[in-house]
């Protein structure tokens, strides 16, 4: 038995006429001759009436009285009726399907209501139902504590119950499938002359993932990797096959891309930069600084340490917290806000010099500041003002080629 597992999120489902799109991608799946397990998100987005941040306006959250259980409680409602939903749905169209919920499809989490683990997946029940049907609706992003208590696994969960269960199945593909034709080498609201890329690396898409490009989430791409199962990023509304995420560019395509430097440009925005200058070169200063921003559940990035300063970037959300707590320190902090992060992503710029000089000279020819830098064998990262984004993350898609019309000849 041959399993293929494919997720379809909130707007895919929303609405009968994109569930008509999705019911056409299982048809699509059961004609090649498999099984199917589909993930579904809750309907929709916000202010949807089933979206999940819909679902917690109910109780005034974040201004509420409940536990998180009883906010897992509330938030698995979304998951449930999308399920069901669809199920309905594939059932008028004389597909053999059944619902379940997380934890009835064997997902055992840890308690750590409203940010749950995924301890153990145990996929004997999908393997019985399999006996009778065809399909099998699971509910994304939640699961069940041995007690028996309902879970949810964090925003992305959806994507990860996916991976996750496909891992535990052995699935011969994961496919996510979004309101975009696939991975794009950047922002299309950005940048005009984006395009979906036919083939990424997980640790590429893992990389673009965690800078910002919020098609898949890291998670997701992390399990997959580990059990070595392809994935594909598709559109919920076309036939095309979207972009493969999967160990080797160069096997699984059988050319070799080693020119493309650049997979992709991502970018975060909304961040504040933070200096502080040291009162003397002793290492205690240095971890003081850390220590306290952690105790105050203030995650720190971006980090430069020298003998006389640390510099590090948080949420804009969270500025006034860090001044206030490294005032008490009697620290002067160095803010710089409205910051923006861009990253240009590609396995391709290992080992290769120049690379670091090119981006440097892209972004100095358009006027755009340098705050900040660093690198790893496949990204590099620059700080700079938020009002340069949209000029910054152009200039680097443009002086790597990563466009429609340079992957069409027109070099």
């Amino acid at each position: 038995m041959e399993v293929l597992v494919q997720k379809f999120g909130g707007t895919s489902v929303q609405t009968a006429e994109n569930r008509i799109h999705v019911i056409n991608h299982i048809k699509d799946g059961i004609d090649s001759n498999y099984k199917i397990v589909v993930v579904v998100s809750a309907l929709g987005r916000k202010p949807d009436p089933y979206a999940t941040d819909t679902l917690l306006d109910l109780v005034s959250f974040p201004a509420h009285y409940n536990s998180n259980r009883e906010l897992d409680l509330l938030m698995s409602c979304g998951e449930i009726i999308s399920s069901v939903l669809l199920t309905n749905d594939l059932k008028r169209h004389n597909i053999s399907s059944i619902a379940l919920t997380g934890a009835q499809a064997g997902f055992v989490t840890s308690d750590d209501f409203t940010k749950a683990k995924i301890k153990q997946v145990h996929p004997e029940r999908i393997q019985h139902e399999f006996e009778t049907h065809d399909v099998i609706v699971i509910t994304g992003f939640q699961g069940g504590t041995k007690r028996g208590e309902i879970t949810t696994i964090g925003r992305g969960g959806s994507d990860t119950t996916a991976a996750a269960i496909g891992a535990s199945l052995e699935a011969e593909r994961i496919e996510i499938f979004t309101d975009v034709s696939g991975i794009m080498t950047a922002d299309p609201r950005v940048v005009a002359q984006a395009r979906s890329l036919d083939i990424v690396t997980y640790d590429e898409i893992c990389n673009l993932a965690y800078q910002g490009a919020k098609v898949v989430h890291p998670r997701a791409v992390e399990i997959a990797m580990q059990a070595r199962i392809p994935m594909r990023v598709r559109s919920t509304y076309s036939m095309a096959p979207g972009t493969l995420v999967t160990l080797s560019k160069m096997r699984e395509s059988n050319i070799n891309d080693s020119r493309q430097l650049m997979t992709g440009i991502a970018h975060m925005s909304e961040i504040t930069q933070i200096r502080v200058e040291m009162k003397d070169e002793a290492h205690d200063h240095q971890s003081s600084v850390f220590k306290a921003m952690a105790e105050a559940g203030i995650s720190v990035d971006f980090i430069n340490i020298s003998p006389t300063s640390v510099v590090y970037t948080i949420p804009h959300t969270l500025t006034d917290k860090a001044i206030h707590i490294l005032e008490s320190m009697d620290y002067n902090p160095g803010i710089t806000r409205h910051c923006a992060k861009v990253s240009a992503v590609g396995a391709g710029m290992a080992g290769v010099p120049g690379v670091a000089s090119k981006i440097v000279g892209a972004l100095t020819n358009k006027g755009v500041q340098i705050l900040q830098s660093a690198d790893s064998h496949t990204t590099i990262w620059v700080l700079i003002h938020d009002k340069d984004l949209k000029v910054a993350v152009n200039a680097l898609h443009d002086v790597f080629g990563l466009g429609y019309e340079f992957n069409h000849g027109q070099e």
